[in-house]
């Protein structure tokens, strides 16, 4: 053994004497070599069914965006966690994956580790601003059409990516490989030790300990949990108002209360990293156990959000079931054949008359009727299906609001109509658009 595998094995064993962890095969296979290589795995897959889904374009919004990059940064912190906590955890107990564990695993780790904390760090702050949007538009709903836009989406999402990297750029340099004989199996292994980097007392109390938590923990939890609140009470404000609310009103409501679901199980899956983080801080040490679960509860956080889509988001569910689902199934969910709809270009279902297109305007779609119907965008008329036209609406009297305000004067008198001639039949005139009329939120 070299001069580097002795620093590293003293630094080691003052690690576990000041922690007093007590390493458990059999519950670090059960954990991390079972739950999370099966929880990671059904998580990759619903993460990828989620980016397919919000990345249609009736979904095209700005917090199905962010929500997309979350949905990207979780399912690479879910590939990390399995390279770095699952399969290894399989040799500890079983003695299978020896040519990963010695051979593959020291290579991947100065890489892989660091790109874990960048995504756990992304996840984090998408969180994060996610519930920034929502409280903007559940709050501040006349704000929201300024700030919660599409462009502006993409803006957070480049920054907190690249502030994330940034922060955890240090990481690169914190593990080095160091090559050993192993007289038992008669050939070279391969370990994984901390450079002089990570031995440093100071480098390890301000950086590792004082920094993670304030800027992985305190900071956002705080944060999430003030905004948070803010949103329960307008909701149940909401909720004890809901005949007076319009329909975007509503469709904004639960919206916020699915995302609200969504920081929950966030709280819930973190707050066993942030015990553990106090204790290596306050106690100079940590318990293996608690270190093995809370690696599986941050796999598992990284794993839900699907399901979460899929029991409180009614457009995500109706748009899974018509993509992956066969026609009998979505007709006995939604009572509409698989092909009912398709007139839309955006894909959109008979029962959504306005739906969102991102880029600020109103698409109104009328399908079924005797006298058939037809699409208009912007003021734009479109042919009927028995090859009429129909006649452009009056402009509208303002510009709509995020949250419309139901009209409480007296309706414009209508404009005398023309004496037909006998040669040009008279059309009824049309009635102005519904200052109403605007776009819904995208995850319905």
């Amino acid at each position: 053994m070299n001069e580097s595998a002795t620093e590293a094995a003293a630094y080691e064993e003052e690690a576990l004497s000041c922690s007093g962890a007590e390493q458990d095969p059999l519950f670090e296979f059960i954990t991390n070599g079972v739950l999370l290589n099966a929880i990671g795995a059904l998580g990759v897959l619903g993460n990828v069914i989620s980016m397919v889904i919000l990345s249609r374009p009736q979904m095209r919004s700005s917090i199905n965006y962010l929500l997309v990059g979350l949905a990207r940064c979780d399912t690479m912190l879910i590939l990390t966690s399995v390279l770095l906590f699952g399969l290894p955890a399989i040799h500890t107990y079983t003695g299978a994956l020896f040519t990963y564990k010695f051979k593959v695993y020291p290579h991947l780790v100065p890489v892989v580790y660091p790109l874990a904390l960048i995504s756990q760090t992304v996840s984090v702050y998408l969180t994060l601003t996610v519930t920034l949007e929502r409280f903007v538009a559940v709050c501040h709903p006349l704000r929201a059409r300024s700030l919660c836009t599409y462009g502006r989406a993409r803006l957070y999402v480049l920054v907190i990516i690249a502030l994330s990297a940034l922060y955890n750029l240090p990481r690169f340099w914190e593990a080095e490989i160091d090559v050993q004989w192993d007289d038992e199996r008669n050939t070279t292994v391969m370990e994984v030790v901390p450079t002089a980097l990570r031995r440093n007392h100071l480098y390890v109390t301000v950086y590792i300990n004082w920094l993670y938590m304030a800027l992985l923990y305190f900071l956002p939890f705080t944060v999430l949990a003030v905004l948070n609140t803010a949103i329960y009470r307008q909701v149940r404000r909401a909720n004890k108002e809901r005949q007076r609310l319009s329909r975007l009103q509503k469709k904004e409501i639960g919206l916020a209360t699915m995302l609200l679901c969504v920081v929950v199980v966030f709280f819930l899956c973190n707050l066993l990293a942030l015990v553990n983080n106090v204790m290596e801080v306050f106690y100079c040490g940590t318990i293996d156990q608690l270190v093995k679960t809370s690696n599986l509860l941050i796999t598992i956080n990284s794993s839900v959000n699907f399901i979460i889509y899929v029991i409180f988001g009614e457009k995500f569910k109706r748009l899974f079931l018509k993509l992956f689902c066969s026609s009998h199934m979505w007709a006995a969910v939604t009572g509409v054949s698989a092909t009912a709809g398709r007139e839309s270009p955006d894909g959109a279902t008979h029962d959504d008359s306005l739906v969102s297109n991102g880029d600020g305007r109103g698409y109104s779609l009328r399908v079924g009727g005797a006298s058939g119907g037809g699409l208009r965008a912007g003021g734009h008329h479109a042919p009927l299906r028995n090859g009429s036209m129909r006649p452009p609406r009056a402009p509208s009297p303002g510009p709509c609001v995020y949250y419309p305000a139901r009209a409480t004067g007296p309706p414009p008198s209508p404009s005398p109509t023309p004496t037909p001639t006998p040669h040009a039949p008279a059309l009824a005139p049309t009635p102005p658009a519904s200052t109403e009329e605007t776009t819904l939120s995208s995850m319905d």
